[in-house]
C-alpha cells in the first residue's frame, strides 16, 4: 500500500506565496514521476507540474514562471513553490505519482487527498 499526503495549503492574498509538499510512503520500490494537479470548483482537474526520476520538469502554461516543482528523492517528497499567486490559482491541489512496489511489482499511479489553496483578491 502506498500513501501520498499533501500539506502546505492555505489562504493567502494575491501576490503572496505558498509552498506545498507531498510525501509518499509505504510499499515504495521506485518512483517514476511525481505530479501536481489542481481542481477548482466546477472545473475539471488539470495538470500543473511534473518532475520525473531523471529530473525532467514540465509546467502548465498557466503557472510557468511562477511555480517551481522540486523533489527530494531520498525523502520521497515533492514540493511546489508558488509565488505571485492569483485568485485563479484557487483550487484543491493534488499530488499524483507513478510508483513501483518493492520487489519489482507492477507500476501503479496514486493520488493524494488534496490540499486547499485559496487566493483572495
Amino acid at each position: 500500500q502506498v500513501h501520498l499526503v499533501e500539506s502546505g495549503g492555505g489562504l493567502v492574498q494575491a501576490g503572496e506565496s505558498l509552498k506545498l509538499s507531498c510525501v509518499a510512503s509505504g510499499n515504495i520500490g521506485s518512483i517514476a514521476d511525481m505530479n501536481w494537479f489542481r481542481q477548482a470548483p466546477g472545473k475539471q482537474r488539470e495538470f500543473v507540474a511534473r518532475i520525473t526520476d531523471e529530473g525532467s520538469i514540465k509546467y502548465a502554461d498557466s503557472v510557468k514562471g511562477r511555480f517551481t516543482i522540486s523533489r527530494d528523492a531520498a525523502k520521497n517528497t515533492m514540493y511546489l513553490q508558488m509565488i505571485g499567486l492569483k485568485p485563479e490559482d484557487t483550487a484543491v491541489y493534488y499530488c499524483n505519482s507513478l510508483i513501483q512496489g518493492i520487489g519489482g511489482r507492477a507500476w501503479d499511479r496514486y493520488w493524494g487527498q488534496g490540499t486547499q489553496v485559496t487566493v483572495s483578491s
